[in-house]
């Protein structure tokens, strides 16, 4: 037969869907697996191969499990929300709905196309009232137990859109949506206190198997840091100002103090003589971005307040400034400058000629004799930020710096100055977004109940229900809806664009605004900003357990069989705030007794990237997109998987090429007219090599399979293929081989078993399994090296062990010679290949 790809993968794409191939029970007693892709945002472009790449070789890794007898989850969804359906519907008059069905079709035909072995009948769509519902319900519930709050505060602004920006739509300091430069708005906005949990965020990262690069991501933004507390008082007064460090032994070598322009303090500090230029120069930072102001790479700038602290350490004045790279929302908003021992500090004590002392020498560094006092302000002057001795430190000096902390602060302690303090670089979760196409927060204001003071936690039924923590007490007249009447659902409009006031554009839909209060029955008003994009995938992964259920997220009985995830495979952009918000809804609801589990997944896994052919990632703008289907229609989707699944390690970055999917092509056609040509010759029996090649095939294939390194079980492939030219191979073992390889070309391998073995779907076969005996009796050639030189060649057995290995070694006459009377620094394995022998 001639290898038509179009004809082929379209007929078993019919055949799948019509015999629901890849549907599943819940409960079964095969073993269960949850495998799981971050769902695609489902844009108008449809899938690229970049998608594709991810997919396939999940599909891969997904189909060996499945026909090991797991019990394999594997769904998929679309994560649609968010603003650029919203600009698509500004600009095409398309409503964002209707753009997100005509895009969900597109991307799931062309996922069939490529053969992914999803779980259709488990789909979900955030956009979905039926799914939203419960990302509402799950809102009421952090605003029941006191996690969700409201509070003015300054956030991004897009003066030319009218709206408010999320960080992410920030980008160089400008509106993503027109590139219109940003600003900031003070607007009231809801949050989720995720820094309530932020310290299981951080210890409960040892209870799963993530890459150590996504542990460290998580925890730098959870950025927890143990301190103390110390009190500056203020040279003229009797307050005292607070200041977060974790270095109270550098205390000593403080030079100069800074405030936030932000913090309280700032105007009482403000004297007569400066007060012109701290004025401007605090409404200049209001301009700035916290993250520029912030930016490492961004020079430090700041203004003398005329005003001075006092060192509790020493007495000692210290001049205080005003700098916009000290913020209120990390510490107490004040830092004390240590020039010598920080980076930061000393760019800023440079620039302002101030001074710098040393106190903290490196062991090796330190002179017999006490060190004098150094106050430098040489451009050369070295800045040490680790462990070390303390000098000039007075009766601390010679001091142990790890030991001097605690000394240190225990005398700070006893004066009344100091307490232990942790300080976290993660804030509470902003969730208010002004945007149209999102989900509707489920909250109502109520003027009448606001004036009388009532809050939810006032209400007569919720005396009785203590919250996991205590509420804000500045949500007089908020309510949420009643539970029955959600979801609560987007109204259908004409125009999205926003109202111009700080509001989303459901702000002026004043039928859909106005409401009854829950509470007293007056007239109250809906929130009209919407969730961000995030709230829809915080906890997709639950949804998928029991997508269709009406009466709860998913059943208690479901969510026990299937989580945790098993695996979970995503980007790197992905491996800080999803998997952070996510994991916090997932202990929240594990608290409340909602869902099984502290974690929600088991194994985190990075995928890579594919480029455009030019090595540039692939943009609309650049031109150098590759869409999949495009690749599909000329070379097959089983030469496209076999490229993806070829082209490196899951987890690098690669360029597209053109050529190496024609050598994916080829590699597919060859194959397929090898099986043919080889089952029409009916050999009853295979040539004995055969059976250690094929034995040997599966057993690596399948290590690699499990390993993720799907690049070198298709090399192995590829190798099988040439050693195997000219020699008689039977039927049956060409089964075998058909049954490794489907998971990498599915519709071929099906296509071949159907007409040639049974009238059941390969996919649903058993995995094979290999006869280790038959692998052992394989003999291959030792190479010894003496010190990277070749020396012997010993037949061996392929499994055999380093230590056989080394005894047939040191026992070789040709090596004793070289040995004898040298001492052997190390040995040097490679198993089946070679060893060196460095003396």
């Amino acid at each position: 037969m001639d290898y038509n790809h179009r004809k082929l993968e379209k007929k078993w794409q019919k055949i799948w869907d019509r015999e629901k191939l890849f549907s599943i029970n819940d409960f079964s007693k095969k073993k269960k697996f949850y495998a799981l892709v971050e769902f695609p945002y489902p844009s108008g472009e449809g899938l690229h191969v970049g998608h594709a790449f991810t997919f396939t070789f999940m599909d891969a890794f997904t189909r060996k499990n499945r026909m090991e007898g797991k019990n394999v989850l594997y769904p998929m969804g679309w994560d649609a929300f968010g603003l650029p359906t919203e600009n698509y519907a500004l600009k095409t008059g398309i409503h964002p709905q209707i753009a997100t069905n005509r895009n969900t079709k597109r991307f799931r035909e062309q996922m069939k196309g490529l053969g992914l072995s999803y779980n259709w009948d488990r789909e979900v769509n955030t956009t979905d009232p039926e799914y939203y519902k419960w990302t509402q319900w799950i809102f009421i519930q952090l605003f029941k137990h006191g996690l969700a709050y409201k509070k003015e505060m300054e956030i991004n602004w897009c003066p030319a859109c009218k709206i408010g920006l999320a960080n992410e739509e920030v980008v160089d300091g400008k509106c993503e949506r027109c590139g219109a430069p940003a600003s900031k708005k003070k607007l009231s906005q809801w949050l989720l206190k995720i820094t309530k949990y932020a310290d299981r965020l951080t210890d409960e990262l040892d209870l799963v198997d993530f890459p150590e690069s996504v542990v460290a991501s998580q925890r730098s933004w959870i950025g927890r840091s143990d301190g103390v507390e110390i009190k500056f008082r203020l040279e003229k007064g009797k307050d005292y100002i607070p200041v977060f460090t974790t270095r109270p032994d550098t205390i000593f070598g403080v030079t100069f103090f800074v405030l936030a322009p932000e913090h309280p303090m700032v105007e009482s500090l403000i004297n007569l003589e400066y007060k012109a230029q701290v004025q401007s120069y605090i409404k200049a930072s209001q301009e700035k971005m916290e993250l520029e102001r912030i930016s490492e790479t961004k020079e430090k700038t700041g203004v003398f307040t005329g005003s001075f602290v006092i060192n509790p350490i020493n007495g000692k004045k210290i001049p205080v400034f005003i700098a916009d790279f000290v913020v209120m929302s990390y510490g107490t908003g004040a830092v004390m400058g240590v020039p010598a021992h920080d980076l930061r500090d000393f760019a800023f004590a440079k620039k302002y000629n101030l001074s710098i002392i040393d106190v903290i020498k490196p062991k090796e560094k330190i002179l017999p004799k006490k060190t004098p006092l150094v106050i430098s302000d040489s451009t050369d002057h070295g800045v040490y930020t680790g462990e070390g001795i303390l000098v000039n430190s007075e009766r601390f000096d010679g001091m142990p710096s790890q030991a001097a902390r605690k000394r240190i602060s225990d005398y700070l302690f006893t004066k009344g100055l100091a307490r232990d303090s942790v300080q976290y670089h993660i804030r509470d979760w902003i969730f208010s977004r002004q945007h149209y196409w999102g989900e509707p927060i489920p909250m109502v204001y109520c003027e009448n109940c606001a004036k009388n003071g009532i809050t939810f936690w006032d209400r007569p039924e919720e005396k009785k229900n203590k919250p996991l923590f205590e509420p804000e007490k500045d949500l007089v007249g908020w309510f949420p809806i009643s539970e029955n009447e959600l979801p609560l659902k987007l109204p259908k409009v004409k125009k999205y664009e926003p109202a111009g006031t700080g509001k989303s554009p459901l702000a002026v839909i004043s039928a859909w605004v106005n409401t009854k209060c829950p509470v007293c029955g007056a007239r109250a008003q809906r929130e009209t900003d919407t969730m961000p994009n995030w709230a829809g995938s915080s906890w997709y992964f639950l949804r998928y357990c029991d997508p269709k259920n009406k009466k709860r997220f998913a059943d208690s009985k479901k969510l026990k069989y299937w989580m945790p995830v098993d695996i979970y495979l995503g980007g790197a952009e992905h491996t800080t705030l999803h998997l952070l918000y996510s994991r916090f809804w997932h202990k929240f609801l594990n608290d409340i007794g909602m869902v099984p589990g502290k974690e929600p997944y088991q194994k985190r896994r990075v995928h890579g990237v594919i480029l455009g052919e030019n090595g540039h990632r692939m943009s609309k703008s650049r031109g150098n997109v590759i869409i999949s289907e495009e690749m599909i229609e000329k070379f097959g989707a089983d030469s496209l998987r076999i490229y993806l699944n070829f082209i490196g390690p899951y987890d690098g970055t690669f360029p597209w090429s053109t050529a190496g999917i024609r050598g994916a092509r080829n590699f597919v056609e060859r194959f397929w007219k090898f099986v043919q040509s080889e089952i029409k010759k009916e050999n009853k029996k295979s040539d004995k090599e055969i059976g250690i090649l094929i034995n040997r095939l599966i057993r690596e294939v399948g290590e690699d399979i499990d390993s993720f390194k799907f690049n070198t079980a298709i090399a192995k492939f590829m190798k099988f293929l040439n050693e195997t030219e000219g020699k008689q191979i039977s039927k049956k073992d060409l089964g075998q081989v058909l049954k490794i390889l489907a998971p990498f070309t599915p519709f071929l391998t099906e296509e071949i078993w159907r007409i040639y073995y049974k009238k059941t779907s390969i996919h649903k076969e058993n995995w094979p399994k290999y006869n280790l005996k038959l692998i052992k009796k394989e003999s291959d050639t030792l190479i010894i090296e003496i010190n990277g030189k070749v020396r012997d060649r010993i037949a061996i057995e392929t499994e055999i062990s380093q230590k056989e290995a080394e005894n047939l070694a040191l026992s070789s006459e040709k090596i004793q010679k070289y040995i004898k009377g040298q001492a052997i620094k190390k040995i040097i394995f490679v198993p089946g290949k070679l060893i060196n022998i460095v003396i």
